[in-house]
């Protein structure tokens, strides 16, 4: 059995949304292992502002969003605001330990049909959904809470710097451009350690930016 691959997500990203309909082509070559992380903390450890953060960047995000879910066929429409809080939903999935029916219901409900992330009856058709309505009821638990942390220091510490990414075989593949670049790597890894990936992987810096 080959060794799995962590799909590293947070339910505000909505190129996330649009990634985890790609992923069964990762799931034909690998098991797939869904990770809620809070892209905040990630963001906050490598020193970066999120896309929703710099005006006129929120505003093509948004729209490069819109524009890459109508070519790929996706339903997709944004929530009432953004950037949101996602921690309630973050921990649910987290206490739900990534279910793949869970994970699908929340994008499908934040980014399909464009609801509130916090709507408690959103939460609660999440945890229907994994066949735990009961678990609506642990978003405030003191060990989810720390799983989650958990799983974003663990994210960050393997390379992750951004969501959606992929780790496979300790190689990061961000963002839903990136899925390609995946599938090439598991047809053949080797490509990735020899020649001009190889060189770049080891390029050195030029110039460093003072901050």
């Amino acid at each position: 059995m080959p060794q799995p691959a962590f799909w590293y997500f947070d339910i505000i990203s909505p190129f996330a949304h649009l990634a985890l309909t790609r992923l069964g082509a990762i799931r034909e070559r690998r098991p797939v292992v869904l990770k809620p992380i809070v892209l905040g903390g990630v963001l906050k450890a490598w020193g970066q502002l999120g896309p929703a953060e710099i005006a006129p960047k929120r505003v093509h995000t948004y729209r490069l969003a819109t524009h890459l879910a109508q070519a790929m066929g996706v339903p997709f429409r944004f929530p009432p605001a953004h950037p949101f809080n996602p921690l309630a939903m973050l921990r649910l999935l987290t206490a739900l330990d990534g279910s793949e029916a869970a994970v699908t219901a929340a994008f499908r409900l934040v980014w399909g049909e464009g609801r509130d992330a916090n709507d408690p009856q959103v939460l609660q058709e999440v945890a229907d959904a994994a066949g735990r309505p009961d678990a609506a009821a642990l978003i405030g638990e003191q060990v989810v809470k720390d799983r989650l942390r958990q799983a974003t220091e663990e994210a960050v510490a393997a390379g992750v710097f951004g969501v959606p990414s992929l780790l496979i075989d300790g190689e990061i593949f961000w963002g839903v451009d990136a899925m390609p670049m995946a599938l090439d790597y598991l047809a053949d890894s080797d490509a990735f350690r020899s020649g001009e990936m190889a060189r770049i992987s080891n390029l050195p810096e030029g110039i460093q930016r003072q901050r």
